[in-house]
């Protein structure tokens, strides 16, 4: 992500959604959560094998059968999906002794564990909660809160219909954005949506629920024809609890996030007027979170890695100097005398003198052993 085109490349192929084999390991590379996990080696293990805080293990072993009770993972109490979930969710607690559990970090980790095994899926809950979402699951929701204003300003530039209404029914943000930007729309939008916008998120960021956030509130509140069956407050937040299906649904969602032109600026500019807003009502912010990071390319620069092993294996090593030779003539005429030498089917010689058969239209690169092993697969974890 370092090269522009690159970044340019990635950033398309997650707004297309990236193919559900590869889904888990790019989330785990995009975040930053593979580097993660290779730096602090063993850490989850210790983590789990500590006993936790009984205070944060009763409130977490309630809430298991809540997420996701119908998916074949979560669906049976005590299952492995339940108990893996409780080891995620254990484990971020100790972890981070100062910030406990939140019941929002469910719903995520309970996503994170459909892609990838307990382990991959704990180090990319960490990178959400701490590069991504900074101080939202802190005990006073300062965060959130201050992002809920940031929504509301952004609302009055990009749909003030919509805005105009909110104030007058005198709506506080916090009361229709808070579970649609802590659980990420997990628990808001279709599954297939859901995916699709977590794509984008892990690539670029908190803009995207912005995005997202934008978008439903428009399409719900921002004419005033749909506002006729919205004239009080009950049946406005009734309306939010219940959006429309058809601004949810996929395609049509997708292409409204990417052409709405909300930007990492945007964001970063209301939340210094957002943040001074605070201070003077309500003095200093108690939790001191890190800064945000927005998407891949961020949270890259700010953890400088050896990329060695992202780096592409050349498949032919030539000696110092060698270069390949031209395609041509001469080159179909090496290959032609290379046929009759040994045929396709035939035994290939090897250093040591035996012989090791290979099938008709079988390739020799089936055989590698660089070919992934069944750990490396997280992607098809599901």
């Amino acid at each position: 992500v370092n090269n522009t085109w690159k970044k340019w490349k990635i950033r398309l192929r997650c707004q297309k959604g990236i193919p559900p084999s590869l889904r888990g390991r790019a989330w785990q590379y995009l975040s930053g959560g593979k580097v993660k996990l290779e730096q602090n080696a063993g850490r989850f293990d210790e983590l789990d094998l500590s006993p936790g805080d009984p205070k944060w293990l009763d409130v977490i072993e309630r809430d298991l059968h809540r997420q996701f009770p119908f998916h074949e993972m979560f669906v049976s109490r005590g299952g492995h999906g339940q108990q893996d979930l409780f080891r995620v969710l254990k484990a971020y607690t100790l972890h981070r002794p100062e910030e406990g559990y939140c019941q929002a970090q469910a719903p995520v980790a309970a996503v994170l564990l459909m892609h990838m095994p307990a382990e991959q899926a704990f180090w990319c809950l960490v990178q959400i909660c701490e590069k991504y979402l900074p101080g939202y699951y802190s005990e006073k929701l300062e965060a959130i809160q201050l992002d809920g204003e940031i929504l509301f300003s952004l609302l009055h530039k990009f749909a003030p219909v919509a805005y105009k209404h909110l104030s007058k029914q005198k709506i506080d943000p916090i009361l229709y954005m808070t579970e649609w930007f802590m659980c990420a729309f997990s628990r808001t939008l279709p599954w297939s949506s859901v995916l699709r916008v977590w794509d984008m998120f892990f690539c670029e960021g908190v803009k995207i629920l912005f995005r997202v956030g934008l978008v439903l509130l428009k399409h719900t509140l921002g004419s005033s024809e749909k506002l006729k069956s919205c004239q009080g407050q009950y049946e406005t937040m009734e309306r939010l609890r219940a959006l429309n299906p058809k601004i949810m649904q996929e395609a049509f969602l997708v292409q409204e996030i990417i052409e709405l032109p909300v930007t990492e600026r945007h964001i970063e500019r209301e939340h210094l007027i957002q943040l001074k807003r605070w201070k003077e009502s309500h003095g200093e912010l108690q939790c001191r979170s890190p800064p945000r990071l927005h998407g891949a390319k961020a949270i890259s620069d700010s953890e400088p890695h050896s990329r060695k092993a992202l780096d592409p294996s050349p498949s032919i090593i030539l000696p110092p100097g060698q270069v390949l030779p031209p395609k041509g003539r001469k080159n179909k005429e090496k290959k032609r005398d290379q046929g009759k030498v040994r045929p396709a089917n035939g035994p290939i010689p090897e250093e040591n003198g035996a012989q090791a058969f290979v099938e008709p239209g079988a390739s020799p690169h089936h055989q590698s052993k660089d070919s992934l092993s069944s750990h490396e697969s997280e992607d098809t974890y599901l």
